[in-house]
């Protein structure tokens, strides 16, 4: 099976990318019980290959994302990546927090709330869910992968300052002070390269109404070229953001049938290298179907506060189940765990098991929902199964 067919579904209706994952899961984890690794996530390189890994899957995540959806579906998807991230973190991080009384769960917690873009993508096939509830769930899945990011490392530094955890090997940043600088110079290279971009755009020829002929070819090479630099410079210090603000910007053209094809090819070699670490260490079953449950129960319990901030057009029960029930981790999620693990010896772990358990209940909730639609919702009137306009408070009955 090719790379490139991973967006599709299997002959038993399962998405390739999961069963693609899951092989590349089971393969690393004997790879690493054959072999016996000892301190992986120490070893030279592995910070190093964790961002770059990270770096192909997040530019890959904003790269293909359409404007003219985030401009129809603006308020929401603005609301879900900003407010609705912080409060799915703090759902997750406080239940793991008050189950278990260690502070570095909060770093967890956060770990595992964004929405996998990759398994959203092989997933979006249900006739019932409306073409908004599609975009808006796509589009929602692409921007939170950095705001996720982001955010684990901020609580990574807070865990870390106020003694959660051990002292690790300063893989991750250590204080707010980092933090702030770190975000400065994120913005900074993110700036360079899109400066970098335009200008080689102008020169080229290849914007404005005076384009020529060939221009678009040579300036999809450039942006090539910047790409893959950014790429393997900001992998070295996880200067995410850079890499996330460049793909709304910069586009591959030509060349975005091949980034489909790396982020498929990082996200197999994320799974391996996971199953390697988890073989090599201890694996909390228990802590892992906690977290795991926590983050698929944050993600309906925010799809429903959010619906709640928005006036119109109306979604249908089918298009919110469709949102509420679309918790999925992948990539992110994964490269997340590896790049905390050597600062937090355990995170993976706890968050192998949590994606395994969200993507399990992921896909029993979109089987039991569809299948119960076809049986008893196929001839019902529209306005049994619509909910009232999002944000529109019920009023009282007169009298």
């Amino acid at each position: 099976m090719g790379l490139s067919r991973l967006r599709g579904r299997t002959s038993v209706g399962l998405p390739r990318v999961v069963v693609g994952a899951c092989v590349a899961l089971t393969g690393g984890a004997v790879l690493g019980l054959l072999t016996h690794p000892q301190n992986l996530s120490h070893a030279t390189g592995y910070q190093y290959a964790a961002g770059l890994l990270l770096a192909i899957g997040l530019y890959g995540s904003t790269h293909d994302i359409d404007f003219a959806e985030v401009r129809r579906s603006f308020r929401v998807v603005l609301v879900a990546v900003t407010v609705g991230v912080l409060v799915k973190a703090s759902l997750i991080a406080t239940v793991m927090v008050l189950a278990f009384d260690r502070p570095e769960y909060l770093v967890l917690g956060i770990a595992v709330a964004q929405i996998d873009p990759l398994s959203v993508a092989a997933t979006q096939k249900n006739d019932r869910v409306s073409p908004r509830a599609k975009a808006i769930l796509s589009v929602w899945a692409a921007f939170d992968d950095p705001m996720t990011v982001l955010l684990t490392l901020y609580f990574s530094a807070l865990a870390v300052r106020y003694g959660a955890g051990p002292a690790g090997d300063g893989s991750v940043v250590t204080d707010t002070a980092t933090v702030f600088v770190d975000l400065l110079l994120n913005l900074g290279l993110f700036a360079l390269v899109a400066a970098l971009w335009w200008a080689a755009a102008a020169w080229l020829g290849s914007r404005g109404p005076a384009r020529r002929a060939g221009a678009r070819p040579a300036a999809d090479v450039v942006a090539l070229a910047l790409v893959v630099a950014l790429i393997l410079f900001a992998a070295q210090d996880m200067m995410v953001l850079a890499v996330a603000l460049t793909g709304l910007f910069v586009r591959l053209g030509r060349f975005g049938a091949g980034l489909e094809t790396a982020v498929a090819l990082a996200f197999l070699i994320a799974s391996a290298l996971l199953g390697v670490v988890l073989a090599s260490g201890e694996v909390f079953l228990r802590e892992g179907l906690v977290l795991g449950a926590s983050a698929f129960a944050a993600q309906l319990v925010v799809t429903l506060l959010i619906s709640r901030l928005l006036v119109r057009p109306r979604l249908t029960w089918p298009d919110l189940a469709h949102l509420g029930f679309g918790q999925q981790n992948g990539i992110t999620a994964i490269l997340l765990a590896l790049a905390l693990e050597p600062r937090f010896p355990g995170t993976v772990g706890v968050v192998g098991p949590a994606i395994v358990t969200v993507n399990l209940l992921h896909h029993t909730f979109q089987w039991v929902r569809v299948d119960r639609w076809r049986r008893d919702l196929s001839t019902a009137p529209e306005s049994q199964h619509t909910a009232p306009a999002i944000g529109q408070e019920m009023k009282p009955e007169p009298g």
